[in-house]
């Protein structure tokens, strides 16, 4: 069965180990013969040796859980799902055995039990309690309480190492516990290994073997539910009703692993319902889910119709007007985009950073006919700058940089008159110095001018004229490649977390949500919006701090030498930015923070560079080019299990039905359901354990196994545990996103 474009998914029956964990003893013996007749005498002595073979038992290492569904916290209407755990040692559910003589060689001795809340008598809220007991108390429990028979200890773990464990009772146990022939249709080994790319079903899932164990309840009632993996070893006989001793009032399980989750049927969070109502404003017009504000039909109709479509078009590519008071004092308001664009739109105009700035006035962009400011690259300097000088690191490792830049070039400049010094290597000053104390006439000439007789104050000649060199003059002498380099080569000796920082701004981190989203009506609750991201706002941001520290006209000389050294060693730069992302509000998000978003321009992927939730029912993703096609999948570990619904009725339950024989058709739906009119559940419940348990019965008189393989086909009179979880496999629901973004000016 394939699963996705490079993946191919694999269903094989179980993985039993050469030999199970336990004890063993090996026993060596040596037999003479001569010609055939045993010599008994002299007699040899045999020798022995023991040894064991360890697995996990009654402790499971956090790690060795792959995936559980439906995930740890989850909500949503689980109705239709049996719950399953996915393990990353693919052989561990057979190491070892269950000694009945009615369970299948290939039953595993784990089995994944669910329990609402309320039905364990020391986890009444369902919150996946558990008791901690030392082995001991889990085999010798105190009377009324069944544990299992484990004789065979071991030498490791021991008697008094803990456990977890749980109580359940009596009646509860049998009605929930898988009976021995059923055991081995709820695990199987699921082999993921690399395939030629070929688009499949869109279910995601990671390279490797696991073990996969199912439960057999639907969480159908709403309420709060503990998945709880349990060892089924040393109830060996017990699992059938009416096995259990007399007087038994509750059974002790093992429990290695437990998660809880909550099913809500009639409510509100249902990932489907949410990603439908997320894309459905899409099947109208792709331009609903633009990031921009909608004119407002009361504020049109008092409005002139020339202003009206000035207003209308401003709006259209993403602008939101906001309060602006002018240098004179007078109030009036301004246009403010950030750096989230509408997908259609496109910048305003091109951001340069030549020279560095110490206000926001250049940034401006002043509209005459209409009087008014587009304010959004001043904002985005002033924010840059004010977010540099607040962080005090970033703020005085540049200014130290600067200062140590512009002393440096003060000193090239001044080397620059002297003719001999010019010619010298800027970056071997200390050298030659060091070089002409060396020699040896400069001691006697030190010596000689220290000797010298002084000469008479009238005679003492006038001191040189020192000259300026002129900005020009500077700026030239500093541009010789020679001392270029070394100025850049300074820069990276003093900027050592300077790149980092803007590389951070870059992915718009440290900015308020405000400056991204400036109106709250551009992302109202359950709404999913596309953009394209302004490179020149970002420009902005990162000009405004970089200018920080700028005191002189020499550290503006110097200022393109520490642009250079700073981004030589940022990674953030070219194809690296943000180009475009999403954002999604939605109680989605709240109750599945992270779900899969699979974004692709000409079939290729699409890089993310940043998911971030600035609030809990938010999320941002930013990409790393503009896709034309996004997937957003229903929130899971990959693939899950359970049946599909022909209406909201609970009761009409359908299973569709995948092609099970071997070939390139392997795992396709066949275009069939069974039952064909529905009504699986009410066919296939187990009767006798109550309303509200709803176990599925896979064998005997209203098994769903032997059900299942003759709608498959009449011959066929059992399935395999593989060809059954290949029949209860179901996809992640999943919304896609088709984009044809054209470009629009922004006049």
């Amino acid at each position: 069965m394939s699963a996705a474009e490079d993946l191919r998914v694999a269903f094989h029956d179980f993985r039993r180990p050469e030999a199970p964990a336990g004890a063993y003893t090996l026993t060596a013996e040596h037999r003479l013969t001569k010609n055939g007749v045993r010599i008994d005498s002299p007699a040899i002595p045999a020798t022995e040796q023991q040894f064991e073979i360890r697995a996990v038992r009654f402790v499971l290492d956090p790690s060795s859980v792959h995936a559980r569904y439906p995930a740890e916290g989850a909500t949503g209407d689980f109705s239709r799902t049996l719950p399953h755990i996915t393990l990353n040692r693919s052989i561990l559910p057979w190491e070892r055995l269950l000694k009945a003589r009615s369970v299948p060689e290939q039953a595993p001795w784990l089995a994944l039990m669910v329990f609402r809340a309320g039905e364990l008598p020391d986890d009444p809220e369902g919150l996946g309690r558990t008791s901690t007991r030392t082995v001991d108390e889990l085999r010798q429990p105190p009377a009324g309480t069944l544990g299992p028979e484990l004789s065979d200890i071991g030498i490791t773990p021991g008697i008094d190492s803990r456990c977890q464990s749980i109580d359940v009772p009596a009646g509860l146990f049998t009605a929930l516990v898988p009976r021995e022939e059923e055991l081995h249709y709820l695990a199987h080994v699921r082999d993921v290994s690399p395939r030629p790319p070929q688009r499949a079903d869109a279910e995601i899932l990671t390279e490797g073997q696991y073990a996969v164990l199912a439960a057999n309840r639907f969480p159908r009632p709403s309420g709060t539910y503990t998945a709880h993996l349990v060892s089924l070893e040393g109830f060996d006989g017990k699992l059938e009703p009416g096995r259990l001793p007399v007087g038994t009032n509750t059974v002790r399980l093992c429990v290695l692993h437990s998660w809880t989750f909550t099913s809500d049927p009639a409510g509100t969070q249902n990932a489907a319902a949410l990603f439908d109502n997320l894309v459905a404003p899409a099947r109208a017009d792709r331009e609903n889910l633009a990031l921009r504000l909608r004119p407002s039909g009361n504020v049109a109709a008092r409005s002139a119709p020339e202003a009206e479509q000035y207003a209308a078009r401003r709006l259209h590519l993403g602008y939101t007007p906001l309060p602006y008071r002018l240098l004179s004092g007078e109030t009036t308001y301004g246009w403010y985009r950030g750096p989230l664009l509408p997908v259609m739109a496109a910048a305003t105009r091109d951001f340069a950073r030549d020279t560095p700035k110490t206000t926001a006035d250049h940034a401006l962009i002043y509209e005459p006919e209409h009087g008014l400011f587009d304010i959004s690259y001043a904002a985005a300097w002033t924010l840059g700058r004010t977010l540099a000088l607040s962080d005090p690191g970033y703020s005085e490792e540049i200014t130290r940089a600067r200062r140590e830049l512009a002393n440096t070039a003060a000193t090239m400049m001044a080397l620059a008159a002297d003719p001999v010094l010019a010619a010298t290597d800027p970056g071997d000053l200390n050298g030659r110095t060091l070089r002409e104390l060396a020699t040896s006439g400069f001691a006697p000439g030190l010596l000689d001018a220290l000797t010298r007789p002084l000469a008479p104050q009238d005679e003492t000649p006038a001191p040189a004229r020192r000259t300026r060199p002129t900005q020009a003059a500077g700026r030239a002498a500093l541009a010789a490649p020679p001392r270029a380099a070394a100025l850049q080569a300074a820069a990276e000796r003093h900027t050592h977390t300077v790149p980092a920082w803007l590389d951070e701004l870059t992915l718009l981190r440290r900015v308020p949500f405000n400056y991204l989203v400036p109106h709250p009506a551009m992302l109202p609750p359950e709404s999913i919006r596309l953009f394209r991201v302004d490179t020149n706002w970002i420009e902005a941001l990162l000009a405004g701090a970089r200018d920080v520290g700028v005191h002189t006209s020499l550290d503006a000389l110097v200022d393109g030498a520490l642009t250079i050294g700073i981004d030589r060693r940022r990674t953030r730069t070219g194809d690296s930015q943000p180009a475009a992302g999403l954002l999604i509000r939605s109680e989605l998000v709240t109750a599945w923070p992270t779900f899969d978003i699979l974004a692709t321009t000409g079939g290729r992927p699409v890089g993310e560079l940043r998911r971030d939730h600035p609030a809990p029912d938010t999320l941002l993703v930013l990409l790393d080019a503009l896709p034309d096609e996004i997937v957003i999948r229903e929130p899971g570990q990959g693939i899950h299990f359970g049946v599909d619904s022909l209406k909201a009725d609970r009761d009409n339950s359908v299973i569709s039905l995948r092609d099970h024989r071997a070939g390139a058709n392997l795992g396709h739906p066949l275009g069939r359901d069974y039952p064909t009119g529905g009504g699986l559940l009410t066919r296939h419940l187990r009767l006798g354990t109550g309303d509200d348990v709803d176990v599925l019965a896979l064998r005997g008189d209203r098994g769903l196994v032997p059900a299942l393989a003759a709608a498959l086909d009449p011959d066929l009179a059992d399935l395999a545990p593989g060809e059954f979880a290949l029949q209860l496999v179901n996809a992640p629901v999943e919304q896609r996103l088709t984009l044809t973004p054209r470009q629009e000016t922004a006049r």
